[in-house]
Parts: C-alpha cells; structure tokens; sequence
C-alpha cells in the first residue's frame, strides 16, 4: 500500500489516540462511549504507524509529499 499519511498528520492521530486512551483509564469516558473511543484510538495509532489511511485512499486524498522521480 502506498504511504498517504505525512508527518504532521501521524502527530496528531497519535496525539488524539493518546487522548482518548488516557480519558478511557482514568475513567472520564465510560461505557459504550469509552469502547467507541478506544477503537478510534486504536484505529488512529494503527493508521499513524503503518502510514495508510484507507479512507484517504478512497478519496484519493494524502498528506504526505509526493516522491519526484
């Protein structure tokens, strides 16, 4: 897959990813709403390190420069 993710974009899915994890464990989101954050998060880390959004892809959208060849 190609790399449509760029820098400044991977800090803030970690950044958010962190946010919602540590709002999780000490109990500020709970419940249903706490699982549902805990899968953005994970989905938010995953995308920040393999360095692919699927839904960018779909959209034909990326934040990474582009390679001149």
């Amino acid at each position: 897959m190609k790399k449509n993710v760029g820098r400044t974009d991977k800090i803030i899915r970690l950044v958010i990813a962190v946010a919602l994890i540590a709002l999780f464990f000490t109990g500020k989101i709970s419940g249903s709403l706490g699982i549902v954050g805990l899968v953005v998060a994970g989905v938010f880390a995953l995308t920040a390190i393999v360095g692919t959004c699927p839904i960018y892809s779909i959209l034909g959208a990326r934040t990474c420069p582009v390679k001149q060849e």
